[in-house]
């Protein structure tokens, strides 16, 4: 893709020449990430009055770009970025070395633990902007997303065909994700299944808030025990859904919250994991494999050292804590 300048233009206007990356995409999703900074209600009025035309036609919301097309931009003032507001080197540096695998489709990374996937609700840059940075002549696009204090796989598209492609198996639960975590208590089975349906609302300054409700999507969750603690266990854990917060909201529903979950943990477990080393959720994304194309796809991160330093300390100073199953919930 290229923008073009033509002298016949009226001044501000941008002519883009679309390439291959953006075959397919809608004109509304390509234009917010044309038009960074600029908000979605301004791109659907530029759309509705006609001033973004393809290869001089009007064109609609839903009009989708193909390789070749000319896309006519009108004049917009983009909110500028104070200046020394960009990315920090140390933090671009530490994304990019983050890589595990690329190739013309797909970049992989083993995201640390505190960068969240994009920038927003606060967060000035994700691991998205932070690989845009570090490779600006290239087009990357979020697959799918991790929450900020969640560690491990996390897929960027280098193409539209690899984006729409992933996206539409992740869609039909043809995406194998399985997450490494540490439920509090001793369930009383190593291997069980969660099937609850969770409703995801938005209190007011934005948190999102996920809960197990009759109305809400329905949501599933394989869990396995991979190692015995002291008050906890550490579980695999896999999605047969992609919901909000659902391993989090899942184990909290069945009396067995996440060590370390702030949201929806014990408050007095995660004081005392905290003094022994937590100084996070104990969650990570561990492996992520499909198949697309004719070609299959697999990608695993380790458990990072904090993690894994935390279960060693664990396993020593955590022998005389106990975790009560809260009066709320049955073990199963």
């Amino acid at each position: 893709m290229q923008t073009v300048t033509s002298p016949d233009a009226p001044q501000g206007v941008r002519q883009v020449a679309i390439g291959p990356e953006r075959d397919g995409q809608r004109i509304d999703n390509a234009l917010v990430t044309l038009l960074k900074g600029v908000p979605k209600s301004m791109i659907y009025r530029l759309l509705r009055t006609g001033q973004v035309r393809v290869n001089g036609k009007r064109a609609k919301p839903d009009t989708r770009l193909t390789d070749g097309d000319m896309l006519r931009i009108p004049p917009v003032r983009v909110a500028e970025r104070p200046e020394g507001k960009g990315p920090a080197t140390g933090m671009v540096a530490q994304v990019a070395d983050a890589i595990i695998f690329e190739d013309k489709h797909f970049l992989v990374i083993d995201k640390p633990a505190g960068i969240a996937s994009h920038g927003g609700s606060g967060v000035s840059h994700g691991a998205i902007e932070l690989l845009r940075a570090a490779r600006p002549q290239e087009h990357l696009e979020l697959v799918h997303r991790l929450d900020r204090d969640t560690s491990g796989v996390l897929v960027f598209a280098k193409t539209r065909s690899g984006l729409t492609g992933l996206q539409a198996l992740i869609r039909g639960g043809e995406v194998t994700k399985q997450y490494l975590c540490l439920m509090l208590g001793h369930p009383s089975k190593a291997k069980f299944d969660v099937n609850a349906p969770l409703l995801k609302s938005v209190m007011q300054g934005g948190e999102r808030m996920v809960r197990v409700a009759d109305n809400g999507k329905p949501s599933l969750t394989f869990f396995r025990e991979m190692e015995q603690y002291p008050a906890a266990r550490l579980m695999q854990a896999q999605l047969g859904t992609g919901r909000t917060h659902q391993i989090r909201v899942h184990a909290a529903h069945i009396g067995h919250p996440l060590a370390g979950d702030p949201k929806y943990g014990d408050k007095e477990m995660n004081k005392r994991f905290k003094d022994m080393g937590l100084n996070r959720m104990f969650l990570h994304a561990a492996h992520l494999s499909f198949e697309l194309e004719d070609r299959s796809y697999s990608f695993s991160a380790p458990l990072p050292d904090d993690l894994k330093d935390f279960l060693d300390v664990l396993s020593v100073k955590g022998k005389r804590l106990i975790y009560t199953l809260p009066k709320s919930r049955t073990d199963f």
